[in-house]
């Protein structure tokens, strides 16, 4: 499923890297794998919990797809869910939001997202 808007998981340390030069490159897992990683709302908290569990140092940020242009593919995981990814570096400069996931008894506790 295609969406609007698209969310990147990381960290603050690297977030705040790509605003202070002005361009993601991605997280060790983006680098090894050739493209950065999305996910669409609904995805987003099976991320979290299946890359970033118990990490208290993350922060969600939100993007426009059609901002990141053809470098940003949909492509199938392995349970078959289309996955947004970017071939391309990140310019920080696109982000629409950028908010922390706190860790709460649960889990990581998420703003109101949309689909």
């Amino acid at each position: 499923m295609q969406t609007n808007t698209i969310y990147k998981i990381c960290t603050e340390e690297e977030w705040a890297k790509a605003r202070q030069t002005g361009t993601y490159k991605g997280s060790q897992a983006d680098l090894s794998d050739g493209f950065i990683h999305f996910s669409t709302g609904p995805q987003a908290a099976e991320t979290v919990r299946k890359h970033f569990a118990g990490q208290a140092d993350l922060v969600l940020i939100s993007f426009r797809a059609e901002d990141l242009g053809p470098a940003l593919k949909w492509e199938p995981s392995r349970g078959g869910a289309l996955f947004p990814h970017l071939y391309a570096e990140l310019p920080a400069s696109l982000a629409r939001s950028v908010v922390p996931l706190p860790l709460g008894d649960d889990g990581h506790i998420f703003p109101d997202m949309d689909d």
